[in-house]
């Protein structure tokens, strides 16, 4: 489905701001749960991707679990709906803080991804009597072929245990008094459009299961990573679900009575929305022209962080006549780009701009550097 601008409601906003679809994300939902209705299967919602209120309210009240990394994300998560026995919570650097409040709120599993992490968890369980859930984050030492700063299941990352350390570490885990071990956890990386590393990472997966065919492993947790259309979002606005889960049911060898869990969060959001923006000046160059918008890297900042792209339209012009520009940001930053050479409508100040496919990593990543204001948000009526 092709999202559809209000465009006059658009205009009465003052810019940047998000613009949500919220029947794409339903409609996104709703392609989850069908393509997942696996015995077994259990999909949580990766709440780093998009903290918005009302996001998260519509996606708890489809039942999905949620996958956090901070207490911050786990108050959020609760405030929003999601019962505290469906949250699980990674990360490499969990406080005792954090530990504590989560085991008092009840949550569903730690994905523990060190030693000393686990030495944590015990000792505050055994603290407030309590016994911790916990699954190992395994490094799979599998290359999803996506940027490195989004990569995370090589030995090399700062996520997870390596392969040598995992029978110590499950047998720690089995014996501990304070400790429920709940399974095995992988994520491999983030926007994999080339699904063959999931298949490869079943494969990796199937070995493990083999190697400790003699221990009770109640959960696979395969993370998530499932990439989205950045080029063409109108074109493929729900991601190919069904292909996505079917590798999981055709090449995983579970046992009896074992669940998968999914942690999807880009793919869920990210087509639902976009940044609003404002052009400011068209800036004549000597050898290029500008678009300078009022929404910059501190409302968007993949590009600058990821060197990603985002399509580019200028949504309220109605010239036939088609021009390049380079369309960049306010910030004080030569980073702060959104888009070279782009092919845009003649484009004037006081157009407004759509920078597409901005659901994940757009408003959660915001900051106020400069000193500007947090955009707000508009949601489809």
């Amino acid at each position: 489905m092709k999202t559809y601008f209000p465009l006059d409601r658009l205009r009465a906003e003052s810019t940047p701001f998000y613009y949500y679809d919220m029947q794409l994300l339903d409609e996104t939902i709703n392609c989850i749960k069908k393509s997942a209705a696996y015995p077994g299967f259990y999909v949580h919602y990766a709440v780093k991707a998009n903290a918005n209120p009302e996001i998260l309210k519509r996606i708890a009240a489809a039942g999905m679990g949620a996958d956090t990394v901070s207490i911050g994300e786990i108050k959020a998560a609760i405030d929003a709906g999601f019962p505290a026995p469906k949250i699980v919570f990674a990360g490499v650097g969990k406080t005792d803080e954090e530990i504590a409040i989560s085991l008092e709120y009840g949550i569903g599993c730690f994905n523990a991804e060190s030693e000393p992490e686990i030495d944590a968890i015990e000792e505050i369980a055994k603290s407030q009597g309590r016994i911790a859930p916990v699954a190992l984050r395994v490094n799979p030492e599998i290359d999803a072929h996506t940027h490195h700063y989004i990569t995370t299941g090589l030995a090399e990352n700062k996520f997870g245990i390596a392969l040598s350390m995992l029978g110590r570490l499950i047998e720690r885990c089995i014996n501990s008094e304070y400790i429920d071990f709940k399974g095995l956890h992988f994520h491999i990386g983030s926007q994999i459009t080339d699904l063959t590393p999931f298949k490869i990472l079943c494969e990796r997966i199937n070995a493990l299961q083999d190697e400790y065919a003699d221990v009770v492993i109640p959960t696979i947790n395969v993370g998530g990573g499932l990439g989205i259309d950045y080029d063409d979002p109108d074109g493929n606005p729900i991601p190919d679900f069904k292909q996505y889960f079917d590798i999981f049911h055709e090449n995983l060898k579970l046992r009896p009575g074992q669940q998968v869990h999914f942690e999807l969060g880009r793919s869920v959001v990210a087509q639902c929305g976009s940044l609003i923006t404002r052009v400011t000046y068209v800036k004549e160059g000597v050898g290029k022209k500008f678009v300078i918008v009022d929404g910059g890297m501190t409302a968007l900042i993949r590009p600058a962080l990821y060197q990603a792209h985002h399509k580019i339209e200028n949504i309220t012009s109605t010239s036939p006549e088609m021009e390049r520009y380079d369309v960049v940001g306010p910030i004080c930053e030569s980073s702060d780009t959104f888009g070279t050479d782009e092919l845009l409508p003649t484009t004037h100040r006081g157009d407004l701009i759509a920078l597409r496919s901005a659901g994940a990593y757009g408003e959660i990543m915001a900051s106020g550097y400069n000193c500007r204001p947090l955009p707000s948000s508009l949601f489809s009526r």
